[in-house]
């Protein structure tokens, strides 16, 4: 950047030359509108991101709705059975045309002048409007929609990335669990105060575990390693192999990706001897899914692209969303997969099931709005990263590099 005066940079590029490699970001990477709205243009809307699971649409007609970077979108299942992303706005005079968050539809009316469109989002009827005019040209605009391993991802791009590297992470990982036949047994959302990038750091490293989850660090090896981590995860892999499943630790995401793919990436983790899932005993919560026929003691963890991240034990799953709202605001939505057949209240407890990640969940809220707070301070000044922030250093350099 020599030779050229500070202020004629943009915001990002202002803030990729003070970024000091191994250290964290800059403060106008959290707090800075226009590098926000850059985010979103450059980091969000090309980018897949998973938005529900396909148990919300098992008939034709089920649909639910999706806010993202400040676009609302139609998820739904045609009468042909295809999943479809409609965006949520009318051709007329781009009112919402749903309102309701889920529901079963024959099609969908506009509030306001009562265009109907139908679940492919071709306009049916629209009052007064000329012979002349072209409905066929007025249907609610698509989105490329993809259901993999029971996931449904969701991009803006009018070129998507490929999705090579997510369907071999989820086929090595998700499969086994059996989350094409799972459902959904509860979702909760957390509004967190903070930018949305301290969100997903938080969740890429585990260096906070210890002081801000009592709760998952007792069962949980990732959260307290050391030199015995190895050999503990590597009697974790024989035990899965010797109930017979197979899951394939991957990594293609980011730096690793191959260019025009969606970052994904698998890892496992044991836990400590004793603790079968994550719970607030470390007991079962619910019954054994997919090919699981007893617990391995483990945990699978996968990232996809920059906002969906997924832990799998064998008798339940997570899905974390993490939603830009605003510069310094996040939803992170928690989703629980159980198996397909599971009932609640004979099955699983509701309350038993949650607890452990919405405990950590609470925390994971606490501490990043703490440290979007000290971030604002105007004697905030990055500080390097520890061996165990590896992830989180991995994830901000990639952010700088997609913002250029």
């Amino acid at each position: 950047m020599s030779g050229i005066a500070a202020d004629s940079l943009t915001p990002w590029a202002r803030a990729r030359s003070a970024r000091r490699a191994g250290y964290a970001l800059p403060q106008a990477c959290y707090n800075d509108p226009a590098i926000f709205e850059r985010e979103m243009e450059r980091l969000i809307l090309p980018h897949w991101h998973c938005v529900g699971h396909v148990s919300q649409l098992r008939e034709p007609g089920d649909y639910f709705t999706v806010e993202i970077a400040g676009e609302s979108v139609i998820v739904a299942r045609g009468q042909d059975g295809e999943v479809r992303g409609l965006v949520n706005s009318c051709r007329h005079r781009g009112a919402r045309v749903c309102t309701e968050a889920a529901g079963s539809a024959r099609n969908f009316t506009c509030p306001y002048h009562a265009w109907s469109y139908g679940l492919d989002g071709a306009l049916r009827a629209a009052r007064q409007l000329p012979e002349t005019v072209d409905r066929g040209a007025l249907g609610l605009k698509t989105l490329p929609v993809r259901v993999i391993e029971g996931l449904v991802f969701l991009t803006f791009a009018a070129e998507p990335l490929g999705l090579d590297h997510v369907v071999e992470v989820l086929g090595s990982s998700a499969r086994a669990y059996g989350w094409n036949d799972a459902r959904i047994a509860h979702r909760e959302t957390f509004r967190v105060t903070a930018n949305w990038k301290l969100a997903v750091e938080n969740y890429m490293e585990c260096y906070h575990c210890q002081p801000a989850h009592p709760e998952y660090s007792r069962g949980h090896v990732f959260a307290r390693p050391s030199a015995d981590n190895r050999e503990i995860d590597d009697r974790l892999r024989a035990r899965t192999a010797r109930l017979g499943v197979e899951i394939g630790e991957i990594d293609r995401w980011a730096d690793r990706a191959e260019p025009g793919q969606e970052g994904a990436d698998c890892a496992r983790s044991s836990l400590f001897e004793g603790t079968l899932s994550g719970s607030q005993d470390g007991g079962p919560v619910a019954p054994l899914m997919g090919s699981f026929s007893d617990y391995d003691g483990g945990v699978t963890f996968i990232d996809i692209g920059p906002t969906s991240t997924f832990l799998a034990y064998p008798d339940h799953g997570l899905v974390y969303r993490f939603i830009p709202v605003s510069v310094a605001v996040t939803d992170m939505e928690v989703i629980w997969l159980v198996r397909g057949n599971a009932v609640e209240g004979r099955d699983y407890d509701l309350e038993r099931l949650t607890w452990l990640w919405r405990v950590t969940s609470l925390a994971d809220k606490r501490i990043i709005e703490l440290n979007q707070a000290g971030i604002n301070s105007r004697y905030y000044e990055p500080g390097p990263y520890v061996p165990m922030e590896r992830g989180t250093g991995r994830f901000v350099d990639w952010c700088l590099a997609e913002l250029m």
